[in-house]
């Protein structure tokens, strides 16, 4: 079975999010869908490890933040590679609580869309919510975050708990030797260097400041692993 047929799936790049009790949470998703426009209903697809997984199955209430091209990495990896569970992913994020009391993520948003769960299916590791929208609302001008543009262009990687997450084998260094974190997965290519941090293109792994952190998740450069 050829699972590289998956990659011709067009897939977005949002941040759920929920609320339970006082505590609020959010997480990075790729699989939003609209179901039907009238009435306008939507779904989203979770891992059942996930924090907000939890979140929207007891609360019953879910916001989408529908992200901009040039949303930052470390933004995603704030809300893709850390866990509620141990950390504020909302400290100096601007949001706003909506109708179902779930928060609006508004930094690096286009639009948002939040709803109510109506229904859901179990599909192994994942749940899919299905939610009736009851708001929703365009935030700023600007192009969509694909999936495709951030793997490809902003080369952001996939937790193993995504739904299009696939293992892949590690790439084979060319020229000055590649590094791999070891957290999340984020390949420092060097003949690309890191524009987002003001790395330029041609930057040795060993030329990188002291401080400099990994774009995605936030590790330390002992984090990370020379490629073979």
């Amino acid at each position: 079975m050829n699972t590289k047929a998956f990659y011709s799936i067009s897939y977005g790049l949002y941040i759920i999010s929920s609320k339970l009790d006082a505590k609020i949470n959010a997480q990075i998703a790729n699989t939003v869908f609209q179901v039907c426009s009238e009435p306008p209903i939507i779904a989203v697809a979770l891992n059942r490890k996930n924090y907000t997984h939890e979140f929207i199955t007891r609360s019953g209430v879910f916001a989408v933040s529908i992200l901009s091209q040039d949303t930052p990495l470390s933004f995603i990896g704030d809300f893709g590679f850390k866990s509620g569970r141990d950390t504020d992913k909302f400290k100096n994020v601007n949001y706003r609580v909506g109708q179902t009391g779930a928060p609006i993520v508004l930094d690096n948003a286009l639009a948002f869309i939040e709803a109510k769960v109506i229904n859901h299916l179990d599909v192994v590791t994942h749940t899919i919510f299905v939610g009736g929208v009851v708001e929703c609302d365009v935030l700023k001008d600007g192009s969509p975050l694909t999936y495709a543009y951030y793997q490809q262009v902003k080369r952001g990687t996939t937790p193993k708990t995504a739904p299009s997450y696939i293992e892949s084998k590690k790439e084979v260094a060319t020229g000055m030797p590649k590094y791999i974190c070891t957290i999340c997965g984020y390949i420092y290519d060097p003949e690309k260097g890191d524009p987002d941090s003001g790395i330029a293109q041609g930057t040795p792994f060993e030329k990188l400041p002291a401080d400099w952190v990994c774009p995605v998740c936030g590790a330390t450069k002992d984090q990370f692993e020379k490629q073979n």
